[in-house]
């Protein structure tokens, strides 16, 4: 996917521009500078933060090459933008290998992590002025229509899908972070009531997860993964609800698998999974069903919520109960989308009467 169909990225509504990603890099310099006080002069934040590191050698090189560099970023400078970025990589590197062979400095560790990432981005935006969506599409997330094959094709690849992505996005990562917090002394108690419903709602949002599986795959003449996406506009199903109830799905169940584990840090990854998703990879979805299928998809855009169901599509739905053949399905298919403009014109001449 080459540069030009890099779409805008907006994280809670805040377009990602080199001026944006210069105030990150102001904030951090003021943030670095305050956590340098309270390690001085609060004795908790220092064992917290830098377990039984010694605070002055680490503060002689961290003040200047991230505190000062940071600062000077601010103002676009280049070399202190990439300065800044490898020494936070370095430091992050550094503070995971010290907080996990003396289960101490968790909290450090973690704030470098989050520190190396925002810092990563902002400098990718300041270099190239802005942030390139298209590179978080690689793999099996590289936006690919599907080749023609029939329909039980489809769902066994879905399946397959289904066992590596659930296998590793719910199963191995979680249990790995757990790890980690637990190494790192960054666990909280989670009440046992909240992990029994934790359970009923894992098993909910998979069943939500199959059922849009099975739809996808059924009638889209393609599976949910990017890599071999459909080759017909689905709505039917849940689809009808929300324009994207695997996403949905998706999160409720790396939410609740955190609860169950009684993990906070599963439940955020979770989250900024969410975050991601939504901001960078939904646009370029959503861009690229609308360059092929036009009016159909926005009309269904500008009806369907994407996360929560505002109004039930009411033109009709693609498929039924009974077997159809391939050729039925096309039909239908094509009935769909004539349904879907019938509804948004309807929609726009009620509004324009208003």
């Amino acid at each position: 996917m080459p540069d030009s169909l890099t779409t805008p990225v907006r994280i809670f509504g805040i377009l990602l521009t080199p001026r944006v990603a210069r105030g990150y890099f102001a904030v951090q310099a003021l943030a670095g500078a305050a956590w340098w006080i309270l390690v001085a002069t609060v004795p908790d934040v220092q064992r917290l933060t830098l377990g039984g590191l010694p605070p002055l050698p680490v503060a002689i090189l961290d003040l200047p090459l991230f505190v000062g560099a940071s600062a000077v970023a601010a103002f676009g400078i280049r070399w202190a933008v990439w300065l800044v970025g490898v020494w936070t990589v370095l430091v992050t590197a550094a503070m995971v290998v010290y907080a996990t062979a003396t289960e101490s400095a968790g909290w450090g560790a973690l704030a470098m992590i989050a520190a190396s990432v925002a810092s990563a981005a902002a400098a990718v935006v300041i270099v190239r002025g802005a942030f390139p969506s298209h590179w978080i599409l690689l793999g099996p997330l590289w936006l690919r229509e599907a080749r023609p094959r029939a329909r039980a094709n489809n769902i066994l690849a879905t399946a397959a899908q289904l066992v590596v992505f659930w296998g590793l996005f719910l199963g191995v990562f979680p249990l790995v972070i757990v790890w980690f917090e637990r190494r790192w002394e960054l666990a909280f108690s989670v009440p046992l009531a909240a992990r029994i419903a934790a359970i009923a709602v894992l098993v909910v949002a998979s069943a939500l997860g199959l059922w849009s599986a099975a739809t996808m795959a059924s009638l889209g003449d393609g599976t949910p993964l990017p890599s071999a996406t459909a080759r017909r506009l689905v709505i039917a199903g849940p689809y009808v609800f929300v324009r994207n109830p695997m996403a949905v799905a998706g999160i409720v169940q790396g939410v609740a698998v955190g609860l169950v584990h009684g993990s906070w840090l599963v439940v955020a990854w979770a989250l900024c999974g969410s975050v991601v998703w939504n901001s960078i990879i939904r646009p370029i979805e959503e861009r690229d069903l609308e360059d092929r299928f036009g009016d159909a998809f926005r009309a269904y855009r500008d009806r369907v919520s994407c996360w929560v169901p505002r109004r039930v599509w009411a033109g009709g739905t693609a498929g039924g109960h009974r077997a159809r053949s391939e050729g039925d399905h096309a039909h239908e298919q094509r009935d769909q989308e004539v349904l879907i403009l019938r509804v948004a014109r309807s929609d726009h001449e009620r509004d324009r009467s208003k």
